[in-house]
């Protein structure tokens, strides 16, 4: 897959998933995906990923500062890097908290989304969902 392809699979699947496009940016995800969040929180679907954010925020963004792209083998992996910004339960606004996604695409699927970023401690919580 080249980098221009590969950047544009992992956004388009991201701004789908925080536009709640649920069956459309599950058609970007391989059959047994591996969806993990900090503090070990793992997802077997998106559906899930997405009721577990909910308990956390009423709405999120990521604002893109960069991707690297590596061609492996038999996989690309992209990583994105940038800041998340929304709103809390209580309806504050939040902005400027890190965060680095790896994804590895295979077939032009998603097949892992490994995510880092310090969303816990920028909402006083101890737990994550994204």
């Amino acid at each position: 897959m080249n980098d221009n392809a590969a950047i544009e699979t992992v956004t388009t699947y991201l701004r789908l998933v925080e536009e709640r496009r649920l069956t459309e940016a599950s058609a970007y995800l391989s059959p047994g995906v591996e969806i993990s969040f900090p503090l070990g929180r793992s997802f077997a679907s998106l559906d899930e990923q997405v009721a577990a954010a909910a308990t956390m925020y009423r709405s999120i963004g990521k604002v893109f500062d960069g991707f690297d792209v590596l061609d492996r083998d038999e996989s690309t992996v992209v990583y994105v890097y940038g800041t998340l910004e929304g709103e809390d339960l209580a309806g504050d606004r939040f902005g400027g908290v890190r965060f680095i996604d790896r994804f590895e695409i295979v077939d032009g699927l998603i097949t892992t989304h490994r995510v880092w970023n310090d969303l816990a401690g920028a909402l006083g919580r101890q737990e994550q969902g994204g």
